[in-house]
């Protein structure tokens, strides 16, 4: 990274923040831009010449117990179709999955795993622990005119088009080869039911910063993706008997920062000697505290402690205050090691902020234009993603009837809007309003897991190796 530049946002105008007044944690100079569906295509390569089993094509669905320890995963389970009430029942080609047992079984599935959070409930691990908090990013890749690409460049915008009520913040990274990501977030707990996230990243490109970036360029590829914000004080206990949760899995996140990589790869280096010297000690079956203790006292510790107050100023206070009072925080922190508001709480959860729509004023959004904006379908195209549509859906309702009965006179059903890519409609039938799940359009951001004001929809791994491929995302 050459450049690092940061704007706050108005309508038709923007405001560089000088890099000087910023914290020194908040310095990217020196880092490296890079596409990490690539970065990871190439650690399978290195892992596998080290040994290491590949398991492509096949997702794990189920953990493996002995009595009350976690001794593996299902992996690769096949041929389920839809029983009557719609959940899956095994079919004429049904293949039960692989069982997959370990030592340690070390759960790294990303933001809100589902073997993960069921290890969480099962345990209990984010008793006392303040509310884990989210995030959706959503990405597109750009081939831009050579005249407008400036390899190293990075760019974070703040401000326009999110109001008082939501918050999050955009991105541009210069790659090699005239490519550019161009990425928005949206915190989860924006409160307005008829916000629009994915209309909001549309609109964003739109501003006349981001706008001559593309101007006669063309889009390459799109995906989205919660993201972990609840930061330090939401990180569950790590550890449970017979393994342990890494990376984004726990929530290990820098908010601030939009960066997660570097601490899910401690975390995994960390797991991987606590469980090698726990095996070699005659310890195996042990919970790895080592394992904890290195998080919770090392690098990982001193990354995501200085930061752990910007979310929650920023979800109290709005923007501007929180620029302000954050910074403070942080330079605070940096200076003297220690916060002069101590540890702030979330309070509710990202679904629990969502508020009836009537309270809130409906947004107009301009239409996409098919130039610098895209309607959602057309961009799931772009995304790769495909799921075998004879398979049960992977997005589950635990009660049919919410959506419908609950969601759609209460908060005028915002799973049309959150969602992005377009999985989830009202669609009228015999002049009677019916929810529509098309999952094939899933691009396995969880979203709907997370936003749903009623929790009512649970996101499981679909067969084999569905869903979105990104390739140089």
């Amino acid at each position: 990274m050459t450049e690092d530049r940061f704007h706050l946002l108005g309508m038709g105008g923007s405001m560089r923040i000088p890099n000087r007044i910023m914290p020194p944690l908040m310095n990217n100079h020196g880092n490296y831009i890079v596409s990490m569906g690539n970065v990871c295509r190439w650690l399978a390569r290195q892992a596998e010449e080290l040994g290491v089993e590949i398991f492509p094509g096949m997702a794990c669905s189920a953990l493996v117990m002995e009595g009350d320890r976690v001794a593996g995963v299902v992996a690769g389970e096949m041929g389920l179709v839809p029983g009557e009430d719609g959940r899956p029942v095994p079919g004429p080609a049904y293949e039960p999955g692989m069982e997959l047992r370990g030592k340690y079984v070390l759960l790294a599935e990303g933001v809100r795993g589902s073997l993960s959070q069921q290890v969480i409930a099962r345990y209990g691990l984010a008793e006392g622990r303040e509310p884990q908090k989210y995030g959706l990013g959503m990405k597109e890749l750009w081939e831009v005119r050579p005249e407008m690409h400036a390899p190293g460049r990075v760019l974070h915008t703040m401000g326009w088009p999110l109001g008082k009520g939501a918050g999050g913040g955009g991105f541009v990274y210069h790659l090699n080869d005239r490519q550019v990501y161009v990425g928005f977030v949206v915190h989860l707990n924006y409160r307005n039911p008829h916000l629009y996230p994915y209309m909001e990243f549309q609109r964003w490109k739109h501003h006349p910063l981001i706008r001559e970036v593309l101007e006669g360029g063309r889009r390459i590829a799109y995906g989205a993706r919660a993201i972990n914000e609840g930061g330090w004080q939401s990180l569950p206990r790590l550890v449970f008997p017979g393994g342990a949760l890494l990376g984004c899995s726990a929530g290990m996140v820098n908010v601030p920062r939009i960066k997660g990589n570097h601490n899910a790869m401690l975390s995994g280096i960390h797991a991987a000697e606590a469980a090698a010297a726990a095996i070699a000690a005659g310890r195996e079956g042990d919970l790895l505290e080592d394992y904890e203790a290195a998080v919770r006292n090392g690098d990982i510790a001193r990354d995501l402690r200085p930061v752990a107050n910007v979310k929650p100023l920023w979800s109290r206070y709005g923007l501007l205050a929180s620029l302000g009072a954050g910074g403070f925080d942080m330079w605070t922190q940096t200076l003297f090691g220690r916060s002069v508001f101590g540890t702030l709480r979330h309070g509710k959860t990202d679904a629990a902020s969502t508020e009836p729509a009537a309270r809130h004023p409906k947004i107009d959004y301009p239409r996409p234009d098919g130039v610098i904006s895209f309607d959602r379908l057309t961009n799931v195209a772009f995304s790769g993603t495909n799921h075998e549509e004879s398979q049960p859906p992977h997005l589950r309702l635990k009660d049919p009837t919410v959506p419908i009965r609950v969601n759609l006179p209460v908060y005028d059903e915002p799973a049309q809007r959150y969602c992005p890519a377009g999985v989830y409609e009202v669609v009228q039938e015999a002049g009677e309003p019916r929810f529509r799940i098309n999952f094939q359009n899933c691009v396995h951001c969880k979203t709907c897991d997370i936003k749903d004001p009623s929790q009512n929809i649970v996101w499981t791994v679909p067969q084999g190796g569905d869903g979105p491929n990104y390739p140089n995302m």
